[in-house]
């Protein structure tokens, strides 16, 4: 049956009825329960990578497709029709809702959000107000679509962390050294608390938005916290990510976390309140697993680069992935970032099958 064809067994508005994903394999894994297979799903599995992406993005902005609901529908299911993943994961970018309250900003090809007026004074931060459901109407219409069309394969909502939201804020678009992020958390830690607890709430507003439209798990994505030491996300960034974990406990959906060269992180990662903990290339699973402690599934962990390698080189580090996650309590299997835009989509289709296949219980 084709996603298109599954049945609807949730609401689109209010809190999710009985969810026909609840035994889905992964929802099963991020319970730690057992699975038939491990599940797999791919970050930005909706992208540059599908030719159907780029055919129907053809003359829409990046911003323009994030509003769109029938564009946001479609880009999310292609992998899902493609590959025949998992999971779904919501179509957006970490600053729609920044964009939603009014900010100057855009996403720029090749670059990434641009801040017209980037936020470095208290002056500045009057200019995030709170987010209102009724700003994000296209998000709730988006979702309640996308339950519908795929019925027992469960959707994932999406948003970025605080403390990436902020860098980009700060910084006033993409960075490689966070020289005015940590500027302004180490000089005025009060400004940077403010401002990291202003960004908690708008984050945990676009979250229950996709929660309470039908998304059955969520995934925070905090792609810059790897440029911190230990101490310092503890004390400047923790507090920030576990008002948005907790502001959606009560929900009863899985929570993820994931950040890139999180190595150093990964038990505070969940200490934050993840019921999964991402994991990217650099530690193996079964380390990771050490480092994070029992009671979280972990996700990962696969380099999205081996992905260019030939089929066998392919498989053959999957199978190392695989067997690192031998006797973890819960495994999604992805990889340990994003798919890369020239990814070859063959390839991760037959990586789905290779792990669905190999891990059948």
């Amino acid at each position: 049956m084709s996603a298109t064809e599954r049945p609807s067994g949730q609401q689109q508005t209010g809190r999710p009825a009985a969810n026909p994903c609840a035994d889905s394999a992964f929802l099963r894994a991020c319970r730690r329960e057992p699975v038939p297979h491990t599940p797999v799903w791919f970050m930005r599995q909706a992208g540059r990578s599908l030719p159907e992406y780029r055919k129907v993005r053809e003359g829409t902005a990046m911003l323009e497709s994030c509003m769109r609901p029938d564009l946001v529908t479609e880009i999310t299911l292609q992998p899902v029709r493609r590959h025949r993943v998992d999971a779904a994961i919501y179509f957006s970018d970490i600053v729609v809702p920044l964009k939603a309250i009014g900010l100057d900003l855009d996403i720029k090809p090749g670059v990434g959000p641009v801040v017209e007026q980037p936020i470095r004074s208290r002056a500045d931060l009057e200019r995030l107000r709170p987010l209102d459901p009724d700003d994000v109407k296209y998000v709730t219409e988006a979702v309640g679509s996308l339950v519908g069309e795929l019925g027992a394969t469960p959707l994932i909502g999406f948003a970025g962390a605080p403390f990436t939201l902020a860098s980009y804020l700060v910084e006033g678009g993409p960075s490689r050294n966070h020289e005015h992020t940590k500027a302004l958390m180490y000089g005025d830690p009060e400004l940077w608390a403010d401002l990291l607890d202003r960004l908690a709430d708008i984050t945990a507003t676009f979250l229950k938005v996709q929660i309470e439209a039908g998304a059955s798990a969520v995934q925070l994505f905090d792609s810059w916290v790897g440029a911190l030491a230990p101490a310092d996300y503890r004390r400047s960034v923790m507090p920030a990510s576990t008002k948005v974990f907790e502001a959606v406990a009560g929900y009863g959906v899985p929570r993820i976390h994931f950040g890139v060269g999180t190595g150093e992180l990964l038990g505070l990662l969940g200490e934050a309140g993840a019921d999964v903990v991402g994991v990217d290339w650099r530690v193996p699973l079964d380390e990771a697993a050490r480092r994070v402690g029992p009671g979280k599934a972990l996700q990962g962990n696969i380099d999205p680069a081996v992905l260019f390698a030939p089929r066998e080189a392919v498989e053959a580090k999957a199978a190392e992935v695989l067997d690192a996650a031998q006797g973890l309590e819960g495994h999604i299997f992805n990889l340990g970032h994003g798919v890369l835009p020239t990814t070859d989509p063959d390839s991760l289709t037959r990586l789905v099958e290779y792990v669905h296949t190999n891990t059948a219980r």
